[in-house]
């Protein structure tokens, strides 16, 4: 079993941690408890905008959804009358220095997950200094700039913290890294504004999340059909995500008999890896679908998900801008 299994196994499922993971997680601890420490004391120093800022992200690592719920906020609060911009890292991009980007970005370049936002019509900045990619955004006219998994990144000051709980795996074994799958200790939630939990049953002071899925489509636009047209058929299924058992699943709950094909997050994908010598239907997330176009095959589908958000936590984000003016 791979090395990421066995952690995998030990932070989610029944296995056991291995031994030297545990004096790393206390190593871990310790240097990130000293980090957040001297941002408190002001020996390091956050950089605030003239705009407010709404940090979305997870104390887990892995995919729980942040850049859904980020896509989907942005469009709520348009609804609402402002006009809100993404700043990003930019993770699995060359670039480096800030940019804010176009219309057709490339993901080899910028990161998948940035071109996966523009593509959906939304502002984005990115750059290894988020604070001066944030900065791009405000100057572009952004008056709200919300920061895709900035929880941990302190350097930015923020208005808003909305941490993103995975509903079916939650905390795991709720230790740190690498002993478990946490980024921070499960006491940091005490000082989050916003909880949303997508998928699973929300607990309290939890506000729910749902990705709900439409049409499935080729990667050159041409055609669409509903996901359940491929009940009763194999498929390869390629998802290259924080957590690529979640997309298996969505596909399994349809009735579609997969092939799973895991790759790591963020990964670039060749045309070569994709070959599977046979001409199966290939389904993939969108996240994938953005650096896989340049090479696609006619039977290669996208498959888009949205986040459904309920309005009382738009209402609960808006009344905590407030307070900033």
């Amino acid at each position: 079993m791979a090395l990421a299994e066995t952690l995998e196994s030990a932070w989610y499922g029944n296995g056991r941690s291995p031994w030297w993971t545990w004096p790393l997680a206390g190593l871990y601890g310790a240097l990130t408890a000293l980090r957040r420490g001297l941002y408190r004391a002001g020996a390091l120093r956050s950089v605030r905008l003239p705009v407010p800022v709404i940090v979305i992200g997870n104390l887990t690592a892995g995919g729980t959804g942040k850049t859904p719920l980020a896509i989907a906020l942005v469009a709520a609060l348009r609804a609402r009358g402002f006009r809100p911009g993404v700043a990003s890292r930019g993770h699995g991009g060359r670039q480096r220095e800030p940019m804010l980007l176009g219309e057709t970005p490339d993901p080899s370049e910028v990161g998948d997950e940035p071109c996966l936002m523009v593509a959906c019509g939304v502002p984005v900045a990115i750059g290894r200094d988020r604070p001066a990619a944030a900065q791009l955004l405000a100057a572009s006219g952004c008056n709200v700039v919300i920061a895709d998994d900035g929880l941990q990144h302190y350097r930015l000051a923020r208005d808003v913290e909305i941490c993103v709980i995975d509903g079916a795996r939650r905390f795991g074994n709720g230790r740190l890294l690498p002993a478990g799958p946490l980024r921070e200790p499960l006491r940091r939630l005490a000082r989050v504004d916003l909880r949303v939990c997508n998928g699973g049953t929300p607990q309290v002071d939890e506000y729910p999340m749902q990705l709900a899925g439409g049409d499935v489509v080729t990667l050159d636009g041409v055609r669409r059909q509903p996901l359940p047209a491929f009940a009763g058929r194999r498929v390869h299924a390629v998802a290259a995500i924080g957590n690529p058992a979640r997309f298996f699943a969505s596909l399994r709950d349809a009735g579609i008999d997969v092939i799973e094909h895991a790759f790591p997050d963020h990964h670039a994908f060749a045309a070569a890896e994709l070959d599977f010598g046979d001409d199966l239907p290939v389904l993939m997330t969108d996240k994938d679908a953005v650096k896989c176009r340049g090479f696609a095959q006619p039977q290669w589908w996208r498959v888009p998900v949205r986040a459904e958000l309920p309005a009382a936590l738009v209402d609960a984000v808006i009344a905590r801008l407030s307070t900033r003016a």
